[in-house]
């Protein structure tokens, strides 16, 4: 992978992939790989993005759809790579890691379904309905209804603590 489409083409989407792989792993070492294989499978895939939606919509349904396939692959005890540290420039952002109320957050976000996982993380990173439909694959309306299911579950498992 060149350094400049990683710098041009990832680095600016890196916030976005994190939260992605943080909300489908468990610990450090799965978050790294996830990460390492989602920029692996953009740089792999560049060619095939159609420019039929923003780039950043690509790099959801991408990352999403990545994290998904291991999180199958290693439900079924496969052995897929070896984890490598984040790069330097991610580093910095790792402090999420510690804060309290956030792993709450994420502990009670990843009892969820694989698919209504990444509903939720598009909803929070304050995407429309539209486009939270486009990067999943279904209708404005179904995000709708499932937004306000995965809301009602979170609520519950997270004791009332969230609006």
């Amino acid at each position: 992978m060149s350094s400049d489409f990683y710098k041009s083409s990832i680095l600016p989407y890196a916030a976005i992939v994190i939260k992605i792989c943080r909300a489908y792993t468990n610990t450090q070492e799965d978050f790294e790989d996830y990460y390492q294989e989602v920029c692996l499978q953009i740089w792999k895939s560049r060619d095939s993005f159609r420019q039929k939606s923003e780039w950043s919509t690509w790099v959801y349904r991408l990352s999403l759809n990545v994290c998904m396939t291991l999180l199958k692959k290693k439900k079924n005890n496969y052995q897929y790579f070896a984890s490598d540290a984040l790069p330097e420039e991610l580093v910095e952002d790792s402090h999420a890691f510690s804060d309290e109320a956030l792993n709450h957050l994420y502990g009670a976000i990843k009892k969820l379904s694989e698919v209504d996982r990444g509903v939720i993380l598009l909803y929070l990173e304050e995407k429309s309905y539209q486009e939270i439909a486009d990067i999943i694959g279904t209708t404005p309306n179904n995000i709708g209804v499932r937004i306000k299911r995965i809301k009602e579950r979170l609520k519950k498992r997270l004791n009332g603590k969230v609006n």
